[in-house]
């Protein structure tokens, strides 16, 4: 699968935001096929050191062979980001200096068709990121009850006719293919809804992604985690591709970058609890109309960028 190339996704703008020191320690903790990695690596001295995760073994392999090339110092690790902090620290990585974020399923796997995580090709149901792991998209389909179904539907992807999809989901079951589900899918909505410009499966294919990898909360946990690992002064960058992540991105930068939180009734702060992060810009980065007229698919991208402060 080495033969893929990918656009990387707010590339120039997710490097400038990262502000990277020659000699300093980066962890990409989405590596995918090492398409913002690359460009990191490349401004990294023999001091420095760059931490490429992922859970999908085959871009892990295909990116070793990318950044093997450039001369620096590579630390890959095979593993979700929701565990990435502690196989840092098992590695003798206590801080780094600026962590990356880039959520969402990659080009590369959407190209693939058998992994099955689009609905314009024919596959088995699948959509792992990781293959090893064992929850898969025909489970989720074929064996979920119809009501929490509908909460998947509905609360991950954000779908409007999430009872009637449902339904008719537990009704055509068992459904082995993309292209099947696509089909009760649309079967389960108005005419109305079929002549939006959006695929008409798009947010049950996302919802199911999500629901079979768990994006939400590894992305809670990875995100409390990364802030943990990082130098005063390290930066944060999250690029999320829907409403859902991005919300949860958003609220997490403000929480913490919230310092007291006694009563306002009190004359002074008995709480002691001081910000340790702040935005950086506090509104989120969106691609160029050059990027979207070149690279379509990140029409939906947001960056997000925070700075760990000082905690003396």
């Amino acid at each position: 699968m080495s033969e893929f190339t990918h656009a990387p996704v707010l590339l120039e703008e997710t490097i400038e935001a990262l502000r990277i020191k020659p000699d300093g320690v980066y962890a990409d903790l989405t590596l995918g096929r090492a398409g913002h990695s690359r460009e990191i690596a490349r401004r990294l001295t023999g001091g420095g050191l760059l931490v490429g995760v992922d859970r999908d073994a085959a871009a892990i392999e295909a990116s070793r062979e990318v950044l093997e090339l450039l001369g620096v110092r590579t630390l890959l690790i095979h593993s979700d980001f929701r565990d990435a902090a502690a196989k840092l620290r098992e590695a003798g990585i206590e801080h780094v200096d600026g962590i990356l974020m880039d959520l969402g399923v990659s080009s590369p796997q959407l190209d693939d068709a058998q992994r099955g995580f689009s609905y314009m090709k024919d596959a088995p149901l699948d959509m792992r990121m990781d293959l090893s792991a064992g929850l898969t998209a025909r489970e989720i389909v074929n064996d979920t009850d119809p009501q929490e179904l509908e909460r998947i539907l509905r609360e991950y992807g954000e779908e409007r006719y999430s009872g009637r999809i449902a339904r008719a989901i537990a009704d055509a079951r068992p459904i082995e293919s993309t292209l099947e589900l696509v089909e009760v899918i649309k079967s389960a909505m108005p005419a109305a809804a079929l002549r939006e410009k959006q695929h008409p499966a798009k947010r049950s294919f996302q919802a199911i992604r999500i629901a079979v990898n768990d994006e939400l909360g590894a992305l809670e946990k990875g995100l409390s985690d990364a802030a943990g690992l990082l130098n005063t002064g390290g930066r944060l960058a999250v690029i999320t591709f829907h409403s859902l992540e991005d919300r949860i991105v958003k609220n997490f930068i403000a929480e913490r970058s919230q310092g007291c939180i006694c009563p306002p009734d009190f004359p002074v702060c008995v709480c002691g609890r001081k910000p340790e992060l702040k935005a950086a810009p506090r509104k989120p980065i969106t691609p160029s109309a050059e990027e979207l007229k070149s690279n379509p698919r990140a029409r939906s991208a947001k960056l997000r960028v925070a700075e760990k402060l000082d905690q003396e």
